[in-house]
C-alpha cells in the first residue's frame, strides 16, 4: 500500500474516510448531521463504522474515536485500521487530518500509516482466488502545509514498523513444508544483507560442537536439521552504547515430539509456533532504517519438533550449552529447550540486558487469553521497559511473578532439572527453567503464546498469525537504555 501526504483531497479518490467524535460537531465531510447519524444508530462511539454515497460513485466513511479528548495515537491506530477495512473494495482512500492539532504530529501520523496498513495486509501466497484481498492500495493523508514535514516523517516510520510486523506475519502463516529450520536461516541471511545486519549461521555440527543440546535434542526426530541464526547490528549511538541481546523461539513446526499434541484444528496452527523468532528477525531487520543507536544482537533458534525412532524421549537427560543437565519429562516443552541455548550464548556476550520472545506455554495463553502476553523477568527495571513499550504499542502485557518458591517445582533427582514442572504454574516454571541460563544478566521473558494467533480481524490485528511481539521490540530496540 502507498500511503502519500497532500495538502488537498486528490480527486481520484473514491472512498473518503471521517473520524467522528462522540461529541461536538461533525466533520464537514460528512454529508449527514449528528441527529441523522444517531438515527442510524452511529454515536461515534469507538469501534463504530457507517458508510454513506458521497459524491459521484464515491463513498463517505465514517469512523467513531469516542471521546475527542481522548484521541490519542492508539486511538488513531485502531480507527484507521477500521477506516481501511470499510475501504477495502477502493483502490483510493483519502482522509483528512487537519483536526491532529500541533502535537506530535509524527507519531499520531504514524499510528495512521501503521493502521492502514496493518488492517489491509493478507497473506495470500498460496490463494489462487485474490478476491478477499483488499483493493485498497493508495491511502492519501490530507494535513495542513504547515504539517507536512512531520507528517512524511510519520507516514515513513509507520511504513517501516508495519513492513515489519507483516513480514513477521507472512512467516509465521507459513505452511511447515514452506519454511523449515534452513529456510528461515536463509530467509534472514537475505535479509540481513539488504538490511545492513551481520549475519552468522550455524548448522548442526557447529551446534554439536558448540554443545547446544538443547537444539540437538528437540531436532533429533527431524530429517530436517536444525540452523542458529545471529544477526548484529551496530547502533548510531556515539560514545559507549547499551546493547540488547533478543533471542527467539524458532520451532518451524511442533508436534509435540513423543509427546504427540491432540490431532484439534489447534495443530495446524502449530507452523507459527516460531513467531517469536519472526518477530526478533523483522525486529533486526527495521532497525538500520529506524536509526536505532543501541547495539542490538538477534539469535534464531530454527528447528521442528517431530516424533521418530530417533526422536527425543522422557527420560532422556541433555546437556545445554552452559553445562547444566536436564531431564526430558514432556518433549512437548521443547520451547524452552532451544531458548536455554540461545540464553546460554547471549550470557557469554554480557550484555545489558536480554529478552527472549516465544510462543511458550498454554498456562500463559489460558491465564491471559488471546489478547495479552506475559512477561517475566529476573530484573524489574527490564520489565518495567517492556511494559511501557506495551503501553505505547497496543500489545499488551502483563506482569506474572518470577516465584523462586516455585523452582523446586523443576527439580531432577538424576539431573540438575526437569524440563517441567507439573500441571500448576505452568507458566512460571517455565520462565523459571529460562532463568537458568540467562548467567545473571539483566533479562525478561515475553510469552506470546495467546496473541500470536487471531481467529477474526480486530482493530490493527488481522486474521491469522498477528506478529505480536514485533512493534514492542522495535520500540524497545529504540528507546533501550542499560537497566
Amino acid at each position: 500500500m502507498q500511503v502519500t501526504v497532500e495538502r488537498r483531497t486528490p480527486r481520484s479518490a473514491t472512498a473518503h474516510g471521517v473520524a467522528i467524535p462522540a461529541r461536538g460537531p461533525v466533520p464537514r465531510e460528512m454529508p449527514l448531521s449528528r441527529a441523522q447519524l444517531s438515527a442510524m444508530g452511529f454515536e461515534g462511539k469507538p469501534g463504530q463504522v457507517v458508510s454513506v454515497p458521497g459524491r459521484g460513485s464515491s463513498v463517505v466513511i465514517g469512523v467513531g474515536v469516542g471521546d475527542p479528548r481522548k484521541l490519542d495515537a492508539a486511538a488513531l491506530r485502531t480507527a484507521a485500521a477500521q477506516m481501511a477495512r470499510a475501504a477495502a473494495s477502493h483502490a483510493h482512500l483519502a482522509t483528512d487530518l487537519a483536526s491532529l492539532g500541533r502535537g506530535d504530529r509524527a507519531g499520531l501520523v504514524q499510528a495512521v500509516a501503521e493502521g492502514l496498513r496493518l488492517a489491509t495486509h493478507r497473506y495470500d501466497a498460496l490463494k489462487g482466488d485474490k478476491a478477499a484481498t483488499p483493493k485498497l492500495d493508495h491511502v492519501s493523508l490530507v494535513v495542513p502545509a504547515g504539517a507536512q514535514a512531520a507528517a512524511r516523517r510519520g507516514v515513513a516510520r509507520g511504513a517501516t514498523i508495519a513492513d515489519a510486523v507483516c513480514l513477521a506475519r507472512d512467516l509465521a502463516n507459513m505452511p511447515p513444508a514452506y519454511l523449515t529450520a534452513r529456510m528461515l536461516a536463509d530467509r534472514a541471511v537475505a535479509l540481513a544483507a539488504a538490511s545492513g545486519l551481520r549475519a552468522e549461521t550455524f548448522n548442526k555440527d557447529q551446534l554439536l560442537a558448540m554443545g547446544c543440546g538443547g537444539m540437538i535434542g528437540v531436532n533429533q526426530g527431524s530429517v530436517e536439521p536444525p540452523r542458529m541464526v545471529r544477526l548484529s547490528y551496530t547502533g548510531t549511538g556515539r560514545g559507549t552504547r547499551p546493547h540488547l541481546v533478543l533471542v527467539g523461539k524458532g520451532v518451524t513446526y511442533d508436534s509435540g515430539g513423543i509427546s504427540l499434541k491432540p490431532s484439534d484444528p489447534s495443530h495446524a496452527m502449530m507452523k507459527a509456533d516460531m513467531s517469536g523468532a519472526a518477530a526478533v528477525l523483522a525486529t533486526m531487520a527495521s532497525l538500520a532504517a529506524l536509526g536505532c543507536r543501541a547495539d542490538v544482537t538477534g539469535y534464531l533458534m530454527c528447528t521442528d519438533n517431530l516424533p521418530s525412532g530417533s526422536a527425543l524421549k522422557m527420560g532422556d537427560v541433555i546437556t545445554i550449552r552452559n553445562g547444566k543437565t536436564v531431564e526430558i519429562h514432556n518433549t512437548d516443552a521443547e520451547g524452552r529447550l532451544i531458548l536455554a541455548d540461545g540464553l546460554s550464548l547471549a550470557a557469554e556476550q554480557e550484555p545489558d540486558a536480554i529478552v527472549d520472545i516465544a510462543t511458550l506455554t498454554g498456562a500463559c495463553a489460558r491465564a491471559l487469553g488471546p489478547h495479552m502476553a506475559g512477561v517475566m523477568g529476573n530484573h524489574q527495571g527490564v520489565v518495567d521497559q517492556l511494559l511501557a513499550c506495551a503501553g505505547r504499542t497496543q500489545e499488551r502485557l502483563w506482569q506474572l511473578p518470577l516465584e523462586r518458591e516455585y523452582r523446586k517445582m523443576i527439580d531432577s533427582y538424576i539431573a540438575d532439572m526437569k524440563n517441567v514442572g507439573g500441571a500448576d504454574a505452568g507458566a512460571i516454571t517455565a520462565a523459571l527453567f529460562l532463568d537458568e541460563f540467562t548467567g545473571g544478566r539483566p533479562w525478561a521473558h515475553l510469552d506470546i503464546a495467546g496473541p500470536m494467533w487471531a481467529d477474526a480481524d480486530s482493530g490493527w490485528l488481522q486474521r491469522g498469525a498477528t506478529g505480536y511481539g514485533t512493534r514492542l521490540l522495535i520500540d524497545l530496540a529504540e528507546r533501550f537504555t542499560a537497566p
